[in-house]
Formats: C-alpha cells, structure tokens, sequence
C-alpha cells in the first residue's frame, strides 16, 4: 500500500476525460450523439475506458463535456453503476480542450489522470504513475511509438524520454511516436493557461513545457483504439471483441528444450512436451487464439535455415491440427544474441507485432514461458507470465486458466 510523503506520493484516483467535441470526422454517426458514446459490441465506447478506469482502481471521473451533454450525464448518472464517482463540468461546445479544463479546475485534485474520449489504450495506472514520479516533471504524456506507421508522427523525444518537441501539424523533421494523453498533470498546469482565452491545451501548454523539458513521455509500443475516424472503427470493435489469446514459448514449453546452444534442427529431432498437444486442443475448444513465439538465433548462426525451420513448424502445425487444437501465428527471432534487434527475448519485440496483427489487449493476455527472459518480455509488454518447469506443467496451468475463465465470464 502507498502511502502520502512529501517524496512518494500516492497514486492519483482520479481520471479527467475530455468528451466535449463535435466528433465531425466521425459523421454521420456523431450527428445525433456525441463520438464517445458511438456504440461497440452494444456499449458506449466512453463505457469501455470507464470500465477499465474501475479495473485500475480509480475512484473518481470528472467528465468534460460540450456537445450533447444530456446523452452522456443521463447514461452515467453519478456513476455508482460502475462503484465510481462520475462528475460533470458541461461548457460551451465550441470551447477548445485547454478553456474546457481551465474551467473546471474546482473539480481537480493536486495529481489527475487526464484522457482523451476517443482513444482506448490499456493503460497501467501504478506503472505510469512510478514513470512519472521518476521524470519529476509537472505533465507527462503517454507517447504510442507509431513504428507500424499507425497515424501521423507529432512527438520528439530525447534519450532520457522527455518530449523536445510537440508538433501537432506533423512538420518538425526527425518526428517519432505519437501522443495519446493518457496524461498525468499536476495542478500547477493550469496556470499556463490563459483565464478567458478558448485554447486547446495541445497548442498553447506542451509545446512550452517540451521546451523547457518539462514534459515527460511514457512510451509505449501497444498500439491504442480510437472512434476519432469512420476508418478506426473497425479496427476498435476487433479489439474490444477481446477474443481470448494466448502466447507460448516454443522450445520447453511445447516440446522438450535441447541442450544450451543447441537447436531443433529437423523433425526428427522434435519431442512433445508431456500435455502440450492436450493444453493445445483445450485452448482451441475454449475459443483461444493460440500464438507461439520463439528464439531461433540457430539461423543465424547457420546451424539451420529458416527454410528447415519452417518445415519444423509446419509439421508441428499440422500433428496440432490433427489432434483438434490449431496455431493462428508462429512467430521467431532468428537473429544472434548481440544483433540488437528488437525481437529477441526479453525483448517485447514479438509479443508486439502479434498485439498489432490480432488487435491484443496484453494487459489480458497471458505468455507461457520457461524460464527468466520471457518472464522479462512478458513484463516489458505488460503482459502476465507464468514460467513452465519440472514441476509446473502446462497442462493443469491451462486447465487451470480455462476454468477460471470461464467461472468469470458466466457469473
């Protein structure tokens, strides 16, 4: 438990949402409701950050609202559905974002949690609070590092993760990653903004703090979900589908790990792990996606090809099959251990490019591992882990996961 000091705070619990826009890039559906409450899979998407704002322990939501305010205030009420307190401060609905938060600065605690409405990204309240504790900064700014070409880039950063540069007309050179919000502000922001003047906060506050480095960045490769285009929807409405997934290991978790730098070089050196195939079918049975990763620096060192290692996989895809489980992806880092690559673990670089290519929540998905580097991978990509051994074996740890899965989606 954390407890107030004057060096640790504790955590904020309270989350600022900006939901007052006019959503005109999402007509015709935002003409008759504001975009937050465009509805996905039969809820509001404002509904689905409220939700996950309760599962990160926050306790108190002050909603910034312009445009149809009625539509928002009458669906949350006080918000006591949710166990949270919900707040309102409704202002004109042409204010731009900076005026909207000047004027409810009575609503705001000394450290708040600020978001956009349009944007869902699996945030990690302690973490991002420990991130921001750390810089020492009065604003810092959740940064998606846009590497897959998502949107247009707005951010600078320099080696110790400060924004030099806020650029929302994407025209600095060198821009890399893109700001989300998902911010936490201290107070003492509000006074750069002007008393009367309507101003987005955007423009007028982080291009100032940025240069005086006083803008701190959590940087994150898990790419966020937005309704703020017609062309994001689809995309948001497979992820918050939350189609169960898992990710495993290869070598020790689905079949028996070779000795130190040795590799399974063809089938015939192929052993099943005992209850691999059997945890493989339950997982297809229960509707998991099922996703294997694996270091293969073996290619590089030329003790295989990739083409051997694809006939490896293929095989071990098709004896899955045949026994009723299934593989979606295999993905494997082929490089050495002193390359540098983003993909070998602890590296995260895997289990990202499998969030983006199946729309993941990690912060749902579990990694079956065997020992401390996908322990470490699994934290950088703030996933939960569980490491395989002698005497944990996969298949009562899937059982185990089923069962509980399925308790907590029917109750």
């Amino acid at each position: 438990m954390h407890h107030d000091s004057p060096t640790h705070p504790a955590r904020p619990r309270q989350a600022v949402i900006l939901a007052g826009g006019q959503g005109t890039r999402l007509r015709p559906f935002s003409d008759l409701r504001p975009k937050p409450m465009i509805e996905i899979h039969g809820v509001p998407f404002l509904e689905h950050i409220v939700v996950m704002l309760r599962e990160q322990g926050f306790t108190d939501v002050v909603m910034l609202l312009g445009y149809l305010p009625e539509i928002v205030t009458s669906h949350f009420g006080d918000g006591s559905r949710w166990g949270l307190r919900i707040r309102y401060s409704v202002t004109a609905a042409e204010h731009n974002t900076g005026r909207r938060l000047k004027l409810a600065a009575r609503l705001l605690e000394e450290h708040f949690f600020l978001l956009y409405c349009d944007n869902y990204w699996p945030m990690q309240a302690d973490r991002m609070w420990r991130r921001f504790l750390e810089a020492g900064a009065p604003a810092m700014l959740t940064v998606y590092t846009n590497k897959d070409g998502w949107t247009k880039n707005s951010i600078l950063l320099d080696e110790q993760g400060f924004i030099t540069a806020f650029d929302k007309r994407n025209q600095t050179p060198g821009l890399q990653g893109v700001e989300i919000s998902y911010a936490i502000f201290h107070r003492s922001i509000l006074s750069r903004l002007p008393e009367h003047d309507n101003v987005p906060l955007e423009e007028t506050v982080f291009p100032v703090l940025a240069a005086n480095r006083q803008l701190a960045a959590f940087v994150t490769d898990h790419r966020y979900y937005s309704v703020g285009s017609v062309a994001r929807l689809p995309f948001t409405e497979t992820f918050l589908a939350r189609r169960p997934a898992i990710i495993l290991d290869r070598d020790g978790v689905l079949n028996r790990k070779p000795a130190r730098a040795c590799y399974v070089r063809s089938w015939a050196e192929w052993e099943w792990m005992p209850g691999s195939i059997e945890s493989l079918v339950a997982l297809r049975e229960a509707g998991y996606r099922v996703i294997v990763v694996s270091n293969q620096a073996g290619i590089n060192r030329r003790a295989m090809t990739e083409a051997e290692l694809h006939a490896i996989h293929r095989r071990m895809s098709k004896e899955v099959t045949v026994a009723g489980g299934h593989i979606d992806a295999i993905y494997f880092c082929p490089h050495d251990w002193d390359e540098g690559c983003e993909c070998r673990k602890p590296k995260p670089g895997m289990l990202f490019q499998a969030q983006r290519d199946f729309s993941l929540d990690l912060t749902r998905t579990w990694f079956v591992g065997d020992d401390e580097r996908d322990a470490i991978a699994a934290d950088a990509a703030g996933c939960r882990s569980y490491l395989v051994g002698p005497h944990r074996p996969l298949l009562p740890f899937i059982q185990d996961l089923l069962e509980t899965s399925f308790v907590s989606t029917t109750q």
